[in-house]
């Protein structure tokens, strides 16, 4: 099974989007003149007597969306949809800026944030029938809101026992895909409670069933844990698959897995399970680590780990699973002892178990993704056949990048065989400071390997390991790389033929966007897993097809390469439109043979967009390339057809070339209608060359898609808007990248802004600057360093002070004992005092990114006001890194708009240089110009950074 989900955010087949919440109303509150104040979104003390345990947390989480819900009954549609109307003086905001509730911005960006989003697109097994995976809109706080245990890293919905947070399918609808290309009428899976919830939807191997969990909320309080259901494909029908009501889903790490056409493998919770421990009142004794080993642990920053013994005990409890087989005829069979089962892999002979578990010690400074951790081999009914490894806790990783864990690591079955293991060991200890050759050595062995004898070597390597595409005995690709030279290899090797040598097929820098060959195709086995895709050509002898992203100075321009392995010759045999549109290859669709391929039976799925139209879906086949639409998805965004988009290259000042996407609004001309206000927003890149950091990336012919808070959805605010200029950080030799971070940051802003000006689509006093985690950091520093350029900045999810995470951030790994000055000139927190400019700061609560802790904000904006600073923070209650309630989204976006129209389409720098009277004339005269103009913005594929992550204590 494959998914589509590139563009699934920006369309929908699905029943139109639910009713608008209605807005709620500020608190009452005296105001203030200062530009700095103190907003808290109010949260109501229970009247109830203290409580212990999850019913406490309940308690507490909950009762703050009644204070919403109250005030939503009192003062239904008070606000919506004019709480940043171009007409409403900004004095009435500043009073509404004050105030308790959620807020919305105006009804065009409304429109396109609720549009109901498209459906996910899975295909057979045998590539004749398709599934819509249906989905709804944004979530409410609500749910947000439920009770979460922060465990070992894991955010665990306890009534669930599953991973909190999780989004879901809401329906599944089954089309046939003819021969024609076109799809049957819709047969949608029925039998399962409405309203419910779907998630892990799983086709059997021979794709007569699709295997899929349901929860359903029963009402307020009742919420049921996950149950497995199975539907007939043929029919719709779906029913559970336990007979037993009895039987949960453990859903906190693997699921369940179809080991044949007719049995699965189920994680569920054990049936003798309990209550959940219960927290003690009285501590056993005080909270103790020690280092008196002297042994050197440098870890980042990571968030929800464990902090005592009765954290541990609760992870446990949630984690630790019973697993099952069970049979489509209702034969159930638990196999093994309960233990905390992390994932279990059929071998594809369906003869054997790959199954791990994590165990204690379990450790209180890193997450459970580095617990102890044990492989072993069972047959496929459970019986233990052999321990493959038994991990240490691995709390002492180096933070140097390709630094990795000690031991045997990333064990997995070879897809064409039917039970081989292979695995890969380091030789540097895990350091990649350490200089040794060979780095990794990759193993291979059968299950049933004979006592004493050793695993075969199946290849040495002087980089990092990165994975291997397998083929058959006589071919594989395996990939190594190394961070700090970006070097990159791929090695063909004969597997199974040790009288051939491995011979390198690309050696190549990864920044190298214009030299990247491509991937090769893979094609589906019988036994359900994945290989490289061998075709002849006519008499000929074998090649491969390399799909490749087709990086040029003009855009991208994807192809398809027929490869032979042994010649190194290639011949396109299909390539991207050029001159409209932006087409890639999804999957191959001509696969339903383990037997070789010929090339003039080809069928491939392609995916094609333009500037103006949105993406849909095509088979082409050969030999004569006929090209069938599968889908038919209407413009998300009609009255936005026309916005402008135009790839822009110039020039920083050191000489290295910079990239852009300029969106403008329909209908608008720089000659007419003179500059626009222009948000730039992007999200700063490490290269080690100039050359690579100038290179083009992305297609000028991409569709504009929207997220709920991309910055393009103030195109239909009348704004430019600056999406993803380059921000390159380049430390060429010795030199690291943030050697000159300030430096080069500055300086290519400073070039993007000259070109928006120079173009005259940009208004000099009414550019903003925004950005979403280090694009947070980025606007922090910029308004700095950099004053002269920005009107305003908008900053979310940021971190600020570097020395709170001492042992590296982003792509930096020295410390900051290493690099002292790089981490105090790097952090914005220690310039506070030359920020002068307004910055908007917004955060989740419940940011558990590692590095972007909300206290980052909060000292942030302390300093800043400290200083007289004008500053802003909203801190979004339940949110984490990212934002995904609509009510949060909404009102991120109206805070987004708010702040935009007061200083940057009605700058007051400019509104004193024109005087008084004139100056509040010229910013009406200006305002006006933001008058809805319907419709929505788009999304640039670089602008995903932050379209997924979407919108109070709020701070003023």
């Amino acid at each position: 099974m494959f998914l589509l989900h590139k563009v699934y955010h920006r369309f929908s087949l699905l029943s139109p989007p639910p009713a608008y919440f209605s807005s709620l109303p500020s608190s009452s509150s005296s105001s203030s003149s200062s530009t700095q104040r103190l907003l808290r979104i109010p949260r109501r003390k229970s009247a109830k007597p203290m409580m212990s345990g999850a019913d406490f947390g309940v308690s507490s989480r909950l009762s703050r969306l009644a204070r919403f819900a109250s005030a939503a009954e009192n003062d239904v549609g008070s606000l919506s949809g004019t709480s940043s109307n171009p007409s409403r003086p900004l004095e009435d905001e500043d009073d509404l800026a004050v105030g308790g509730g959620f807020r919305f911005p105006p009804k065009e960006i409304q429109d396109i944030v609720d549009a109901p989003p498209l459906p996910v697109l899975s295909f057979s097994p045998g590539r004749d029938k398709i599934l819509f995976l249906k989905r709804r809109a944004l979530p409410p706080l609500s749910e947000l809101a439920r009770p979460e245990e922060k465990l070992a890293g894991v955010r665990i919905d306890g009534n669930y026992n599953a991973r909190s947070r999780m989004s879901f399918y809401t329906g599944i609808g089954i089309h046939s895909l003819l021969d024609d290309g076109t799809l049957g009428p819709e047969k949608e899976v029925h039998g399962y409670p409405d309203g419910a919830k779907i998630n892990f939807v799983t086709w059997s191997r021979d794709g007569r069933h699709l295997s899929f969990s349901i929860r359903t909320d029963e009402d307020d309080t009742t919420i049921s844990k996950l149950r497995v259901w199975i539907a007939d494909v043929e029919s719709g029908k779906a029913r559970p698959l336990f007979q037993s009501p009895d039987v949960y889903l453990n859903a906190i790490f693997d699921s369940f897995v179809w080991v044949n056409d007719t049995t699965l493998l189920v994680s569920t919770i054990p049936l003798s399970r309990g209550a959940p421990p219960k927290k003690p009142l009285v501590p056993s004794g005080p909270k103790i680590q020690s280092n008196e080993q002297q042994n050197v642990v440098q870890v980042r920053t990571f968030q929800d780990l464990l902090k005592d013994e009765y954290d541990a005990d609760l992870f446990d409890y949630y984690t630790t699973s019973q697993l099952v087989l069970v049979s489509l005829d209702g034969t159930v069979k638990p196999i093994g002892c309960p233990a905390v089962y992390t994932s279990f892999d059929p071998s594809p002979d369906e003869k054997y178990l790959l199954v791990s578990c994590i165990h204690r010690p379990y450790s209180f400074i890193v997450p459970c993704g580095r617990f102890p951790k044990k492989v072993e081999l069972w047959t496929v009914d459970g019986k233990f056949v052999r321990e493959i490894c038994d991990l240490p806790l691995a709390e002492d990783i180096p933070i140097a990048f390709n630094s990795v864990r000690r031991g045997k690591r990333s064990i997995n079955w070879r897809p064409d065989k039917p039970s081989t293991l292979y695995w890969v060991e380091t030789q540097d200890g895990g350091d990649a400071k350490v200089e040794v050759s060979p780095r990794d050595i990759i193993y291979m062995e059968p299950a049933e390997a004979v006592n004493g004898e050793q695993p075969q070597i199946l290849h040495r390597l002087d980089l990092r390991y990165g994975g291997t595409s397998w083929c058959d005995d006589s071919l594989a690709f395996i990939y190594e790389s190394w961070y700090k030279t970006r070097r990159t290899r791929t090695w063909v090797v004969s597997p199974d033929k040790e009288d051939v040598n491995p011979r390198i097929l690309f050696d190549r820098s990864s920044e190298d966007a214009y030299s990247d060959p491509g991937s090769p195709m893979m094609r589906r086995t019988h036994a359900g897993t994945y290989v490289i895709a061998k075709f002849k050509k006519q008499d000929e002898g074998s090649s491969i097809l390399l799909n490749g992203i087709g990086a040029t100075p003009e855009g991208n321009v994807p192809f398809l390469d027929l490869f032979d392995i042994n010649t190194g010759n290639k011949e396109r045999i299909w390539e991207s439109d050029k001159e409209k549109y932006f087409e890639t290859v999804i999957a191959l669709m001509s696969d339903q043979t383990d037997s070789e391929l010929y090339i003039d039976q080809l069928k491939i799925l392609t995916s094609r967009e333009s500037k103006t139209e949105n993406t849909q879906y095509f088979l082409q086949t050969w030999p004569d390339k006929k090209r069938f639409q599968i889908t038919n998805f209407p413009h998300p965004y009609p009255q936005l057809a026309t916005l402008q988009k135009e790839m822009i290259r110039y020039q920083r000042k050191d000489g290295v070339q910079l990239t852009a996407t300029l969106y403008l609004p329909p209908g608008y001309t720089p000659s007419e209608d003179g500059p626009l206000p222009c948000l730039v927003w992007s999200y700063p890149g490490e290269f080690k060359s100039k050359d690579a950091a100038g290179q083009v990336r992305g297609s000028p012919n991409e569709f504009a898609g929207i997220g709920p808070t991309s910055p393009l959805l103030w195109l239909a605010r009348r704004f430019a808007i600056l999406s993803g200029p380059t921000i390159p950080i380049i430390g060429e030799g010795d030199e690291e990248a943030n050697d000159r971070y300030v430096e080069q940051l500055v300086a290519s802003a400073e070039a993007a802004v000259e070109e928006v000006i120079r173009r005259g689509v940009a208004h000099p006093n009414k550019i903003a600057v925004g950005g979403h985690s280090y694009g947070a950091f980025m606007t922090a520093n910029l308004l700095a360093h950099a004053p002269h350029l920005f009107s305003c900045g908008i900053a979310r999810s940021g971190a600020y002070n570097r020395t709170l995470t001492p042992f590296g951030f982003q792509n930096e790994d020295r410390t900051l004992w290493e690099a002292t000055n790089i981490y105090v000139e790097m952090s914005p927190f220690m310039s506070a005092n030359k920020i002068k400019k307004p910055i908007l700061l917004v955060h989740g609560e419940e940011d558990n990114n590692s590095g972007t802790l909300t206290m980052q904000s909060d000292r942030f904006f302390n300093a800043l006001k400290g200083h007289g600073a004008l500053c802003r923070l909203v801190i979004l209650p339940f949110e984490s890194h990212g934002y995904s309630a609509r009510e949060s989204i909404m009102h991120v976006l109206w805070e987004t708009d708010r702040w935009l129209r007061k200083y940057c389409v009605n700058n007051p720098d400019e509104l004193s240089d024109l005087g008084a009277s004139s100056g509040k004339a010229a910013a009406d005269t200006k305002n006006n110009t933001l008058s809805p103009s319907g419709g929505g913005a788009a999304l640039e594929s670089s602008d995903l950074l932050d379209g997924s992550h979407s919108a109070p204590r709020s701070l003023l």
